[in-house]
């Protein structure tokens, strides 16, 4: 262990910021056509080459006059004038207005010579002689310039069109097509490359091999798309494994083509990550570690080009940890702005509302910490509910089930239940969920769910969910089999599902009850505490152990695997079709649908059951609704059409109390 690097001296998110600034990000200057040019910054001012418009026209259809004519002219006195001719818009005026005439012209048509007003059509009569038109009468004065548009009115030539820093939207996209431009200067886009560092990472579409501990490449695609969303042009490169030599040559050809290099992964005091070398000896290393959760590994530095290359001297760098959590938070904080600001973007729109804590959080780690929140908006028209959503550096979900983060300053250690605290918001787009439930993760409430709009679920265990229910965050908690009533709450409704054993196809063990598996050697993949499937599973082996005189301890000690536990419904029967396990406990639906066999222990009853002070929300009221359409899987009620239509071992519960 004597060549493990350990952090250097933790910088403060501010020391960590100015060592961002100090970076060099800018890319050239460059030009682009003008159909490419939306959403692109002028890196320079444009200046009015033309006049917009480049002739007097007209800006309505009617007639075009001497103003002089019309003079006291109105309705009981019209003014006659000889018609001599039209014009047209988009064709050269071949008539002239000379004292006494007219001349019939379009909206946008070039002013004939000697005309300098038009008086609308509404206003003039035609007077014919034989049905033919060769009078107008007038019957309103006009002044020089009434509904003319003079040349240049719109701009003139030489006229500041547009300046250096202006984002093109359409609207300016129009303006530089009326001047004719068919090529824009505008601010280089950075070139982000990055690379992602790990001997356990798999990219996308290829094959995993969870038994070596493999995972697939999260990070670059999401900082990718973190990237192109802050203005930048992301460049993805191969991923690196753990070797110096290949991370160092991955790394140089990045600095080499982009202005910036953002790596994942690698950075952490260990061992076997090396990159910090790789940025001491190819570049300089200005700042290892920073004194924020999650996120503390990250390394700001510059990594130095060869010479021959087209911009020589040094490419930015910014080391991002390796949990997608982190990665993304780091980036978003610290990175996303210095994105923004060389590719001449401006700040998002502030993007951050009050709330107040649903629940009390303790935290003391002396560093400051960035913790995803969700939200949830009362009825009354008060501050939203913030709480925690944070499962873990590790876990992707946890950015997408939150709405935003809260700062917590290094000093605080503690955060009281309705706390006002501020939310930063991911975006000013997020819009909280219309319901928040918690609980067990089931195959008909994943249908229910797709009934309702904008609902946020999160499968944290029927005795985790009756406990959030029972501290007053979810609107609605989905407990499933026995659970100790500690809680007010109004039943919504409910379904039973058939539970039991999930074997291979053909039951090759012969597995027929409980007892098969305390007395036999099948290798068993069970469920987490929080399931309502492992306190049904613990409640038979409990009756089975009296059956036999025994303590439900000394049959789960014979049970190999009992402490094997996973969280979701479908991961034991997964477990058991992949051959690592010989039996597991799961749900008749999913063994059936997987192409496992099944021996079921009994049916179990799921309720969805909503908080006392929420049953009455509009959104609660719209669940409800949903679950009066359950049907039955093979009994003809609401078949086809019903949540429970095509799943086997589902009906409505006969009763609401489980």
């Amino acid at each position: 262990m004597s060549d493990r690097k350990e952090f250097r001296d933790l910088a403060t998110p501010a020391a960590a910021r100015e060592a961002i600034d100090s970076l060099d990000l800018s890319p050239e200057p460059e030009a682009v056509p003008l159909e490419d040019a939306r959403g692109r910054v002028l890196a320079e001012r444009i200046d009015a080459a033309i006049d917009v418009p480049g002739f007097d026209r007209a800006s309505m259809d009617g007639y075009a006059v001497r103003a002089r004519d019309t003079f006291g002219a109105d309705e009981a006195d019209p003014a006659e004038l000889d018609l001599v001719g039209a014009v047209h818009a988009g064709a050269a005026p071949d008539v002239t207005v000379d004292a006494g005439t007219c001349a019939e012209i379009s909206t946008g048509a070039v002013m004939p010579d000697g005309a300098d007003a038009v008086v609308m059509v509404e206003r003039t009569d035609e007077v014919g002689a034989g049905g033919d038109t060769d009078r107008i009468a007038v019957r309103t004065a006009v002044a020089p310039g009434d509904h003319v548009m003079s040349a240049g009115a719109d701009i003139a030539a030489g006229a500041r069109a547009l300046g250096p820093g202006t984002r093109l939207t359409p609207r300016e996209i129009g303006l530089l097509s009326a001047l004719g431009v068919d090529e824009v200067p505008v601010v280089g886009t950075p070139r982000v490359g990055i690379v992602s560092t790990g001997d356990e990472l798999v990219r996308p579409g290829e094959a995993l091999d969870p038994s070596r501990g493999e995972i697939y490449d999260v990070n670059s695609t999401t900082i990718a798309a973190g990237v192109e969303e802050a203005g930048g042009e992301p460049v993805l490169y191969p991923h690196a494994g753990d070797d110096y030599d290949e991370m160092e040559r991955l790394l140089r050809r990045a600095a080499d083509e982009c202005d910036l290099v953002l790596s994942s992964g690698s950075t952490s005091a260990s061992a076997v990550d090396v990159i910090y070398r790789v940025i001491e000896e190819r570049g300089d290393l200005l700042l290892h570690g920073v004194a924020v959760k999650p996120g503390k590994p990250m390394l700001i530095g510059r990594l130095d080009r060869r010479d021959d290359v087209d911009a020589p001297g040094s490419s930015a760098y910014v080391g991002l940890p390796g949990y997608p959590v982190s990665a993304l938070t780091i980036f978003r904080t610290f990175v996303a702005p210095a994105i923004r600001e060389a590719a001449g973007r401006p700040e998002p729109a502030t993007a951050a509302v009050d709330g107040e804590m649903a629940v009390a959080e303790r935290y003391g780690e002396g560093r400051m910490r960035l913790m995803p929140v969700g939200l949830l908006d009362p009825d009354d028209g008060g501050l939203p509910l913030v709480y925690p959503v944070d499962k873990g550096s590790g876990a992707t979900t946890s950015l997408v089930e939150a709405d935003g983060v809260v700062a917590v300053d290094p000093d605080t250690e503690y955060l009281d239940r309705d706390e006002r605290v501020s939310v930063q918001l991911f975006s000013p787009d997020v819009r909280p969920p219309t319901l928040l439930g918690v609980g067990e993760d089931d195959p008909a409430l994943n249908r229910l769910l797709d009934r309702l709009e904008r609902p946020r679920y999160l499968p944290v265990g029927s005795r985790e969910g009756h406990r959030r229910l029972r501290d007053g965050v979810p609107d609605v908690a989905v407990v499933a089999g026995p659970t100790d009533r500690d809680v007010e709450a109004v039943d919504l409704g409910g379904w039973s599902r058939e539970w039991g054993v999930v074997v291979p196809e053909g039951n090759p063990d012969g597995v027929t009850d409980l007892a098969d598996l305390v007395d036999g050697d099948i290798r068993f993949v069970n469920r987490s505490t929080d399931s309502g499937l492992r306190r049904s599973l613990d409640d038979a082996l409990a009756d089975l152990a009296a059956d036999r005189d025994e303590s439900r301890r000394d049959l789960t000690d014979r049970i190999d695997g009992y402490d094997l536990t996973v969280r979701a419904f479908e991961s034991p029967a997964r477990t058991v079709l992949a051959g690592d396990a010989g039996a597991g406990l799961g749900l008749r639906e999913t063994a059936e649908r997987l192409g496992c066999g099944f021996v079921s222990l009994g049916e179990q009853p799921v309720v969805v059951r909503a908080a006392s002070d929420r049953a009455d929300r509009a959104a609660v009221e719209e669940l409800a609704a949903a679950l009066e359409d359950l049907g039955d899987a093979g009994s003809g009620l609401g078949e086809g059409d019903g949540i429970l239509a095509d799943l086997p071992g589902y009906s409505r519960n006969s009763r609401n109390d489980p």
